[in-house]
């Protein structure tokens, strides 16, 4: 028997209007579209896709920092889609986020106790002293110090406010935390170490992570399953080595390539390819048929006109392609032809 998963968002549409040059009238942005996708408890979800792919949105839906258009957000039992910002207290206390840049993150005028304890402050009736011996606690857990309590934000570096930022989230016992590129604003040793970090915090905390990234090695040191997303869409979705290793849509393939090979001459080798392949255009969504079918190499005529359904491949996972038309399709799907699993 399957366990209910912690997060399960299912048909999920997320729509922007905005209003473009001279004009008066608003238009729609749809940013997330038909998007389903769980996570079990204890374990990381990572969504990957370049910028404008909808990831962010996704994870702000989750948060209830967007208005979610229609589909179906159930966390851990409570439906939150038609919420917007009005989480009950007992999903904000299980529910926490850290964010890209945690400078801007983090109050400069506040102390590093402050800020860590903010959250006990506010959901508990912890005295003062018991929430200062808590947030010591926390630091330890991210390998700062109970030295650095009195201490401001701009006195640390950035991995070290990112450290800081991931003890604020931990301090209520969360079952959930949404990662909306953790790393990125860091240099790569940082990094590491802080995706070590993490990866070791759940590992000892049991916590379920909803990691929001572009890099998909990064994502893959640390995720148990993978969903890539294109202009809104979920073209793929699987477990994470499944993913990495043997990409079964052409856009995650193209993701994988955009990763730095280690090996200089094979690095030479694969610039050279790229060069002498067709330029590729630039990103936008198709009134019909595949979102990708202006940049896919292997794009074939029905591709322009209808949108593949996902089919199930080798080593698990679906992928939104019809290259993938030998595996079977799946056949319990939501509205927009996306596999429920």
């Amino acid at each position: 028997m399957t366990a209910t998963p912690l997060l399960d968002i299912r048909n999920l549409h997320v729509t922007y209007w905005t209003r473009g040059g001279l004009s008066f009238w608003k238009r729609p942005f749809h940013a997330v579209k038909g998007v389903s996708l769980s996570l079990e408890e204890g374990q990381t979800l990572g969504i990957v896709g370049e910028s404008g792919s909808g990831k962010s949105s996704l994870a702000n839906a989750v948060l209830g920092l967007v208005p979610v258009e229609s589909g179906s957000i159930d966390f851990n039992g409570t439906e939150l889609s038609g919420l917007g910002q009005n989480y009950p207290r007992s999903v904000r206390v299980q529910m926490q986020a850290v964010f890209q840049d945690p400078f801007s993150s983090l109050n400069p005028s506040m102390t590093i106790e402050d800020i860590v304890s903010e959250p006990l402050r506010v959901h508990t009736g912890m005295s003062r002293r018991e929430r200062r011996e808590r947030a010591a606690e926390l630091l330890e857990l991210v390998s700062l110090s109970r030295d650095h309590l009195n201490l401001h934000p701009h006195e640390f570096s950035g991995g070290q406010r990112q450290r800081i930022a991931i003890a604020s989230a931990l301090v209520l016992k969360p079952k959930l935390i949404v990662l909306d590129e953790p790393v990125s604003a860091l240099d790569v040793s940082t990094q590491n170490q802080i995706i070590n970090l993490l990866y070791e915090r759940r590992e000892t905390l049991g916590l379920a992570y909803l990691l929001i990234a572009h890099d998909l090695a990064l994502v893959h040191h640390i995720s148990d399953r993978i969903a890539v997303m294109y202009l809104g869409n979920l073209v793929e979705e699987g477990p994470a080595s499944r993913v990495y290793h043997a990409p079964a849509h052409p856009y995650t393939k193209a993701l994988i390539e955009a990763v730095p090979l280690l090996d200089p001459a094979k690095q030479r080798a694969r610039r050279k390819r790229r060069k002498s392949a067709p330029a590729q255009e630039t990103p936008r969504a198709s009134t019909s048929g595949c979102p990708y079918q202006n940049r896919c190499p292997h794009v074939m005529d029905r591709c322009r006109t209808t949108m593949p359904p996902p089919f199930e491949t080798g080593g698990g996972g679906t992928a939104r392609c019809f290259l993938c038309e030998g595996s079977v399709a799946t056949t319990n799907t939501d509205g927009n032809g996306n596999g429920i699993r």
